[in-house]
């Protein structure tokens, strides 16, 4: 069975037909095979939860908290979506993805890296839009996939 790990943006793309990306993610969905599993982790879910309902993301489209969680839950229905805890080792992990920017403030880095770090530790892909989270993960010795 085949892990894909979405990026927020993935995940964003997925629940908002008017996100730039959606038709992109969707027809990337559409094409896996019936055993993969999509995984939502802690800091996914709580991401999607926060861009849905922020007007600065949604426009007009924000939702309310209690219809975000409605998203999240019909997303939990599908059954190729998982919701995994927070893995055994994945600090280790995040502390190694971390590294080669000890010495720099990086603030887009420390999530960037926290998803690779996830990602590594369950055996998952990561899924992503962001080209420059791509090209930290080929640096990481890891691919990730841009639905396309």
């Amino acid at each position: 069975m085949t892990l894909f790990f979405p990026d927020l943006n993935v995940w964003l793309a997925l629940s908002d037909s008017g996100h730039i990306h959606s038709r992109h993610a969707w027809n990337w969905m559409k094409s896996l095979p019936r055993d993969c599993r999509l995984v939502f982790s802690r800091y996914t879910q709580v991401g999607l939860l926060r861009l849905l309902v922020t007007p600065s993301v949604m426009g007009s489209a924000a939702l309310t908290v209690g219809k975000a969680w409605g998203i999240f839950d019909r997303w939990l229905e599908d059954p190729r979506v998982e919701f995994y805890p927070e893995p055994r080792g994945v600090d280790v992990a995040f502390r190694r993805a971390t590294a080669p920017f000890s010495a720099q403030k990086a603030a887009k880095a420390v999530g960037d890296c926290w998803l690779l770090a996830f990602a590594s530790v369950i055996g998952a892909q990561l899924v992503t839009f962001d080209r420059a989270l791509c090209d930290l993960s080929r640096k990481q010795g890891r691919a990730a996939v841009v639905p396309a």
